[in-house]
């Protein structure tokens, strides 16, 4: 399945699309910096090297991920820096949204690696049910390391002074978290695994490479 023909864009304007973010999110780490704002700078750089991810599969593996995948990480990883400059706080959905679209990338991760490992060994043969499953519980147990996260940040900064890395508001947030965690995970299960099958293979091959491939 292609995303590009999904969003209905050539590759090309995808990936200019990917350019412009990511110079929005150096423009967020330039400001962080120049505020002395050490929040925002983990907020805009760490999200910015994410949206390298695709270079780096490509320069890795010799795989080109679509402009389509391409995006979705970059509108991601842009939409939780936006988030750090205070929509997080003034904005009540906002925060649901961006976990939502998080969990739908952890999700196609989750489903890459049950795939890869398919792929891989004609010793497991992972059906349907297993992967649907595998991919909830995936992004649930990621959201539960995130919010754990997010209070260890919070901890810290009471410790030694400043702001938290991660804002943490409270046990609904958590609890809405989680279930925006899992709205995003059941949508890749249930539709969206074919937007993540070159990454699959990709993981596949590196899986076979390590171990060798294991023949029934």
């Amino acid at each position: 399945m292609n995303l590009r023909d999904a969003v209905g864009l050539t590759d090309s304007s995808l990936w200019l699309a990917v350019r412009g973010l990511q110079l929005l999110l150096l423009g967020i780490a330039g400001y962080a910096v120049a505020t002395l704002n050490f929040g925002l700078v983990v907020n805009a750089v760490l999200p910015l090297l994410v949206t390298l991810t695709p270079e780096f599969v490509a320069w890795r593996y010799d795989h080109t991920m679509s402009g389509g995948l391409a995006l979705w990480i970059a509108t991601a990883a842009f939409l939780h820096s936006v988030g750090a400059l205070g929509p997080y706080k003034w904005v009540g959905w906002y925060d649901q949204v961006t976990h939502t679209l998080s969990a739908t990338l952890v999700a196609g991760v989750g489903y890459a690696l049950v795939q890869a490992l398919d792929e891989s060994s004609d010793a497991v043969d992972f059906p349907p049910k297993f992967r649907f499953l595998f991919i909830v519980l995936f992004v649930v147990a990621f959201g539960v390391v995130w919010e754990i996260a997010e209070f260890a940040s919070g901890g810290l900064a009471s410790l030694v002074g400043g702001q938290a890395v991660l804002a943490q508001y409270g046990m609904s947030d958590i609890v809405l978290d989680l279930v925006f965690n899992g709205l995003g995970a059941v949508a890749v299960a249930l539709w969206g695994t074919g937007y993540f099958d070159g990454v699959a293979t990709v993981l596949s091959r590196g899986i076979a490479g390590v171990f060798g491939r294991q023949e029934s």
